[in-house]
């Protein structure tokens, strides 16, 4: 089976962005129209977030009919408010008798330091990105979600690069698809975990483009963290990081099933960036099951940190200069 790479290689999943390129900001909405079973795992210690309660194992929920990954920060879970609207509109959602509901979870990244901070996607923007949803393969890097991610900000913005938002998927067999999409704005450095080189991340303060890839480009967070100076700087590290993403499959799985394939996915945001989780991140996934095919469900479990890993590369790869910083794709390539 050829596949384009997208998490909208799963049947059934629609992904639509919408950003405001002049704000730097934006939102990515992740449909599941039929229904799906979802689960969640999140890590670190700055979440923001909206009906992740109902996901886990022991509660009436039994489907959502999408996941909305936003910039904006708090402000940026407005947005779900016109993801309801639309699947309103169209009939969808929870049917409660005198209405239908639609459940839309949501998570958000931090992205008021970049661009204009009085700029947030709202309902507006979010109804947009149901409007632009298809099953297409979708863009990556400067778009949706991604519009105002950044990664490395332990020395400040200033001194971070560029992300995005970025896909990937894999066959398992027997017709089963695992994909993902994820916004990535983490604290840490993104690794290359073939070369265990960094990639995009901190730099140094003399840090010249040309210079990339060479001894004194990069900051490399954990060594800041480890010396002197980075006990100082804790003391006024202000900047907000988070990793948000989606996973889909068209495996049948059961909502303890889909909470532990959120959970492994986690692995793969540790195999890329360093470091992950803190404080300073608010890192959630959401794992969606919209099929029925049968599959052992460690098969699938087992692959999401791989399909994670790939998705995070893909944003950063993907991502281009924006708001004074430099990407991966504006280095020269390491020799």
């Amino acid at each position: 089976m050829k596949l384009d790479g997208c998490i909208t290689d799963v049947p059934g999943i629609k992904v639509g962005h919408a950003e405001d390129t002049s704000a730097l900001t934006g939102c990515t909405v992740v449909l599941c129209e039929q229904g799906a079973v979802a689960g969640v795992d999140q890590r670190g210690g700055a979440p923001g977030t909206r009906e992740t309660d109902l996901l886990r194992p022991m509660h009436l929920v039994e489907k959502i009919h999408a996941v909305l990954l936003s910039g904006g920060s708090a402000y940026g879970l407005n947005a779900a408010s016109g993801v309801m609207r639309y699947l309103e509109e169209k009939g969808i959602g929870l049917d409660a008798g005198v209405a239908r509901v639609p459940i839309v979870p949501a998570a958000i990244l931090f992205d008021l330091d970049i661009g204009d901070p009085s700029v947030r996607p709202d309902a507006a923007l979010g109804y947009q990105a149901c409007q632009n949803a298809s099953a297409d393969p979708i863009r990556q890097g400067n778009v949706g979600a991604g519009t105002g991610a950044r990664v490395g900000t332990i020395l400040g913005v200033n001194q971070a690069m560029k992300s995005g938002i970025g896909c990937a998927s894999v066959e398992l067999g027997e017709g089963v698809i695992l994909g993902a999409i994820f916004a990535v704005n983490a604290f840490g450095d993104v690794i290359d975990p073939d070369t265990n080189r960094i990639i995009a991340g901190a730099r140094s303060v003399t840090a010249e483009p040309h210079e990339s890839h060479q001894e004194g480009y990069f900051a490399n967070t954990l060594e800041i963290m480890q010396a002197e100076i980075g006990r100082q700087i804790f003391k006024f590290i202000t900047s907000r990081n988070t990793i948000i993403g989606v996973l889909a499959t068209n495996a049948s799985l059961n909502v303890e099933g889909a909470n532990k394939l959120a959970q492994m996915a986690q692995d793969g945001i540790g195999r890329t960036i360093r470091p992950a989780h803190t404080m300073f991140d608010g890192d959630t996934v959401f794992a969606l099951s919209c099929g029925d095919l049968d599959i052992d469900v460690n098969i699938v479990q087992a692959y999401a940190a791989e399909v994670t890993a790939s998705a995070v590369l893909n944003a950063v790869q993907s991502a281009t200069p924006a708001g004074g910083l430099p990407a991966a794709t504006s280095l020269p390539n390491p020799e």
